[in-house]
């Protein structure tokens, strides 16, 4: 690691030369004569995680390390065409054993050897050679030669671009991100389970509830006074058998798929509603927005700004204009049409949506602006669209059940990702998320609609055929192009961003701090993700700054709770089941006015374990008093043990707590003054977690210096 360091600063220098290094190194790797003994994939490697550290532009890396490749492949197989006598056994380097390797590679692969070739050890050099001596044709060897090269510079310098990150990985999963990250991890591993599941029970299932539904059938149809209903009305049953039929388009397909287009509207349409309404579902926009900011972390927002562009508008087209190629090759025509009236449709109808309803893009957290309304989100609904048509269409050309289960599980895990991205960078709310992907499903819907009827309408039934190696390779050449594309575009996406830590505009109050609450309609509880309302606040603190504060506290007795992280999560669950101490274990948060509480404090009773101690959490508002102090609101309370042992179970008295917090800041000696008054009328509740808890109703004001 010394080593590196030195290096670094020479690397800086001779910055222009590495680029030439990089081009004479993979030139070398390639090279017959040299291949086998030059590191050159691993020098490339390291060349990638200098470019996560920002001392080469990776786009140029990849250009040059690629000319290296095809240039040292080209000389190879030029050389090729002049005979075997390079190699022989007692050669240190070039051994005959070498080639007779690659030329056994090369027969048994063909020509995708000069492709395959290239990321297998030491016939690496030597298949290109081998080509050239079985008089392979040149046209063919250079557009194997390109495409590999290609292949071969974006994956290792990619590689180690990431690897190269790896430092910020770890500092991701030191910090509360780490928290959400797992949580990420756990949703994938559960969906594989799910999939596999689906996969060796699924079909048992499926015949199970075939033999139910024929068995209750025939139990029906055999009751006399059933069959005696159906005469009466044989129009009717007529026109209920014809929707079932399975053998026509008309029949059981489009009674589906009109049924899930019904439900799927009405689903829209609830969103809407609830939307015009302020119903929970706004409530939970919000503070999901800010939940989501809570745990925001630098690489993974540059993961998903990656993951955000597949909704774009050149990656869409391009994409699109793949597919359309690809299936004008394959002889799938019949998906041209209505994958470009579902793309259409789906943007018009999501741009006539933001023009409709002229929805603000959430306030505070975007980590960078979207110039248009919010209300549906256009990525959610092209990503519904598009990939969701080629998840249809793939789903369509698979042969097994596994795979067409590899292929939903993956399409539906990109669609999620690409909405929750939109989440992630602050750009929308939940409810245009899912209000685009339900618009977006309507399309698809249309689309399948379209293909379906077209396929039933066939009369012969279409044999799955071996399609020729020029149709394939002209495949593997557009998807290649795409993923350059698509990754040059992704090296240059650089969004402006937007200054999410700038303070929000102070608001005057007087000493009377809850006046401000009134002039300013400030809420008085604490809420659920929901906006349900929780717990009333019981405790204000003006202190100068956070700094001080946080001093005060400390010289109370209160100690900062730790962040959420990982380490600092199964640090608590170890106390937890020793029942050891842990003074400072992290808190749940909570949520006031939509924001995650910004400071948690926390005080060990006698147990001195976890799973009883005093608590607060506090958020830092934008009301100021009179003498420039800062007022921050708050909320006290004493896990005085677990339930379902997972969670703390909150002591009812909350006023008790209150009391608690104002004796230990008096005896740390930095309060100035306090009072107490009315804050909300007396009562009694339950929370979102089933706790019991009831209060007087007053607030302290406490005043630090």
């Amino acid at each position: 690691m010394e080593i590196i360091n030195s290096l670094l600063p020479q690397i800086e220098h001779f910055r222009i030369l590495g680029y030439w290094f990089v081009l004479l190194v993979s030139l070398l790797e390639s090279l017959v004569l040299v291949g086998v003994i030059v590191p050159g994939a691993v020098l490339v490697v390291f060349a990638g995680a200098l470019a996560a550290e920002g001392y080469f532009d990776l786009g140029d890396l990849i250009w040059f390390a690629v000319i290296g490749a095809v240039l040292g492949d080209g000389i190879s197989f030029l050389l090729g065409q002049h005979g075997t006598g390079l190699f022989k056994e007692t050669n240190k380097i070039l051994k005959a054993s070498y080639l007779e390797a690659g030329e056994l590679f090369f027969h048994k692969h063909g020509a995708k050897s000069i492709f395959l070739g290239r990321f297998i050890g030491l016939v690496r050099a030597i298949i290109p050679f081998v080509a050239g001596l079985s008089g392979m044709a040149a046209r063919r060897f250079y557009l194997w030669n390109i495409l590999s090269a290609f292949a071969w510079a974006a994956s290792h310098l990619l590689a180690g671009y990431f690897l190269g990150q790896a430092w910020q990985l770890v500092e991701v999963w030191t910090s509360r991100a780490g928290v959400f990250l797992a949580a990420l991890i756990l949703i994938l591993f559960c969906a594989n389970l799910l999939k596999r599941f689906i996969v060796k029970q699924g079909g048992q299932l499926f015949d199970l509830c075939i033999s139910l539904w024929v068995s209750v059938k025939q139990a029906l149809i055999s009751n006399p006074d059933v069959a005696r209903f159906i005469a009466r009305h044989p129009r009717f049953f007529s026109f209920a058998a014809a929707r079932l039929d399975r053998s026509r388009f008309s029949g059981l397909p489009l009674t589906l798929l009109g049924m899930v287009f019904l439900y799927t509207l009405l689903l829209l349409g609830g969103i809407i509603e609830d939307i015009l309404a302020l119903d929970p579902i706004v409530a939970v926009d919000t503070r999901l927005g800010n939940l989501l900011y809570f745990y925001r972390a630098e690489m993974l927002v540059r993961g998903f700004l990656w993951i955000t562009l597949l909704g774009k508008a050149k990656i869409v087209l391009s994409v699109a204009v793949l597919c359309t190629v690809f299936c004008w090759i394959r002889k799938h025509r019949e998906f041209i049409l209505p994958l470009w009236i579902t793309l259409a449709g789906s943007g018009v109808f999501s741009l006539l949506g933001k023009v409709a309803f002229h929805r603000q893009r959430p306030p505070g957290i975007g980590v960078f602006t979207e110039a248009s309304f919010s209300f549906p989100s256009g990525h959610a609904t092209i990503a519904t669209a598009l990939y969701g048509f080629i998840v249809y269409y793939l789903w369509r050309q698979a042969q097994t059940w596994n795979r067409r289960l590899n292929i939903l599980f993956g399409g539906s895990a990109l669609i999620l990702a690409i909405g929750f991205s939109r989440l992630y960078l602050g750009v929308h709310f939940l409810s245009d998320v899912l209000g685009g992907y339900l618009l977006g499903f309507l399309w698809l819907i249309i689309a399948i609609c379209m293909v379906e009827r077209h396929l039933f309408a066939r009369s012969e039934i279409q044999e799955p055929k071996c399609l020729p190696f020029s149709v394939n390779l002209t495949s593997a050449v557009l998807v290649l192009a795409e993923l350059i594309f698509f990754i040059h575009s992704g090296l240059h996406y650089k969004p402006t961003r937007n200054n999410t830590e700038s303070l929000a505009a102070t608001k005057s109050v007087s000493m009377n701090v809850i006046s401000g609450f009134d002039r300013y309609k400030l809420p008085r509880f604490t809420e659920s993700i929901t906006g349900k309302q929780q717990e009333p606040l019981n405790i204000i603190i003006v202190a100068r700054d956070e700094i001080l504060l946080v001093s005060a506290l400390k010289a109370a007795g209160w100690q900062p709770a730790d962040p959420a992280t990982v380490g600092t999560v199964a640090r608590t669950v170890k106390t937890l089941l020793g029942n050891e101490s842990y003074p400072t274990a992290p808190i749940t948060p909570l949520f006031w006015d939509g924001k995650i509480n910004d400071l948690g404090f926390e005080k060990p009773t006698q147990s001195h374990t976890v799973r009883q101690r005093h608590n607060v959490r506090l958020w830092k508002t934008d009301l100021v008093t009179l003498g420039n102090g800062r007022v921050f609101v708050g909320m006290i309370s004493l896990d005085a043990g677990m339930k379902w042992g997972l969670m703390h179970r909150m002591k009812p008295d909350l006023d008790s707590e209150r009391e608690t917090l104002l004796n230990d800041l008096l005896l740390g000696g930095r309060v100035t003054a306090y009072n107490k008054n009315r804050f909300v009328e007396p009562l009694s509740g339950r929370n979102f977690a089933g706790d019991t808890f009831f209060t007087d109703g007053y607030i302290t004001e406490i005043i630090i210096d």
